[in-house]
């Protein structure tokens, strides 16, 4: 894209804008990096337009428009993503050509003021990518950190309400022998953002080895290794009733379905949350909707959302019971990687003081704070970091700004392909539960912000 714009540059000796133009473009990229290179190629277009306008003659403006349509087509291709995706362009492209024009009495007089306004522009820019770094700090800690008071009392509260389930649960339903329950999640982890707003309750099952194992992914009718089978062994030798699981067999199969409908009855029917609630000077409730295993919780001026999980253990694969697998699906579990993941990056940060799990924390905030890229989790985000960690060594403070452009670039890379592989097994695509849509208008909101990172810093509503 340079040497086009500078080849033009040669042919129009007198004007002086655009040799300005072709020396900030052709060196943006060593100043800026290639995002934000590519940005101020598409900002300067509409100068560019303008003088364009403003000298060619009638008869030149249908070749100029189609000149200015090749030079965005080329500014963001030089990105170079695999596999970039035509809405993305197409939509990049319509936001660069949709700038007004200026009535056309103005468009001479304005040669000389376009040529400031683009020199101000560049050093607004690089004043701004030089400040990245100050303003990730200062939204860590003014923002996304959030108190420890905030985080001990949502802990206190929660292992409160864990403590009166399992109470409940082994009064009233000793025919479910449930292993004890704990809290998991981001608030435990000390990887939650913003506030304390979120936990996990964890229901493990014990199976007994000699009469379950787990079928992996790839063999079952799904053929998705993340959707394992756990599997009832021996009956020749071991009839039905031999384990008190056997009542939640389908299909000589262990039913995920069968434990989120008898846990959602025992829920909303069965447990006097008022009651609890006034005891722990709170309130409580069940979400009520079939199959969504939540309590809802109010403490003061504060909410919680509460996620309660069954989940079976063999070795070192964790399997869940989750709400959404539905139909003939109803025998399958999840194989959870959040143990494996949250470790893996508490390790990482350990050995060199690192600022993974910051990074971390900033990307979910801004997540959190933007209805667009609400879907990504803080799993997407994880993995996105850990993939990244392999090519890159250095996480120091001092690089944040650079890691976290990074991060960005990497994640609109898998965006576009529209398959996030699992660090844990690569065949694991952590977006197959997110609809194309929904990909396509997370990956033009990161896309867009390539030039200007600190905008997605900016608080929304």
């Amino acid at each position: 894209m340079a040497e086009f714009l500078q080849k033009r540059g040669k042919k129009r000796n007198d004007d002086g804008i655009g040799s300005v133009v072709d020396f900030l473009l052709a060196n943006a990229r060593l100043v800026l990096g290639v995002g934000g290179a590519v940005m101020l190629g598409i900002a300067t277009l509409a100068v560019k337009r303008l003088i364009e306008r403003a000298t060619s003659p009638p008869d030149d403006k249908e070749e100029v428009a189609k000149v200015e349509q090749t030079l965005i087509e080329e500014s963001w291709k030089e990105v170079n993503w695999p596999n970039s995706s035509p809405k993305l362009l197409q939509r990049a492209n319509r936001a660069a050509l949709s700038e007004p024009l200026p009535p056309t009495a103005t468009e001479a007089p304005l040669h000389n003021v376009a040529e400031q306004e683009l020199l101000r522009g560049d050093v607004k820019m690089i004043q701004l990518s030089s400040t990245l770094q100050e303003k990730l700090l200062d939204y860590y800690q003014n923002y996304t950190v959030i108190a420890e008071s905030e985080i001990f009392q949502s802990k206190q509260l929660a292992e409160a309400i864990c403590v009166e389930l399992q109470d409940f649960l082994r009064l009233k339903h000793p025919e479910m022998p449930f292993a004890t329950m704990y809290l998991s999640g981001s608030l435990v982890d000390d990887l939650q953002a913003v506030t304390a707003d979120h936990v996990c309750f964890m229901v493990p099952l014990v199976l007994e080895p000699t009469l379950w194992n787990f079928i992996p992914g790839e063999e079952t009718i799904l053929s998705n290794p993340q959707f394992w089978m756990v599997r009832r062994k021996a009956l020749e030798y071991f009839v039905r009733g031999s384990s008190p699981w056997d009542r939640f067999i389908v299909g000589g199969y262990l039913s995920s379905t069968m434990f989120i409908e008898s846990l959602h009855k025992i829920l909303v029917g069965s447990i006097n949350w008022p009651v609890i609630g006034s005891m722990l000077e709170c309130i409580i409730r069940p979400v009520v909707a079939p199959e969504e295993l939540k309590l809802e919780v109010k403490h003061g001026q504060n909410n919680m959302s509460i996620s309660i999980f069954t989940m079976a253990k063999m070795g070192e694969v964790v399997l869940l019971a989750v709400p959404y697998l539905k139909g003939p699906m109803d025998n399958l579990w999840c194989q959870s990687f959040y143990t494996a993941e949250t470790q893996t990056l508490l390790d990482l940060d350990s050995r060199d003081s690192g600022i993974r799990r910051c990074c971390l924390k900033i990307l979910k905030s801004i997540c959190k704070d933007h209805p667009s890229l609400s879907k990504l989790t803080g799993s997407h985000l994880t993995h996105v970091i850990l993939h990244l960690c392999d090519t890159e060594s250095d996480w120091t403070e001092t690089n944040l700004a650079d890691r976290f452009q990074q991060v960005l670039e990497e994640l609109i890379g898998y965006l576009e392909k529209g398959v996030l592989p699992c660090y844990f097994d690569s065949r694991v695509n952590l977006f197959s539960d997110l609809q194309e849509d929904e990909i396509d208008e997370m990956g033009y909101v990161l896309y867009s912000a390539l030039g200007t990172p600190e905008a997605l810093l900016q608080k929304c509503g």
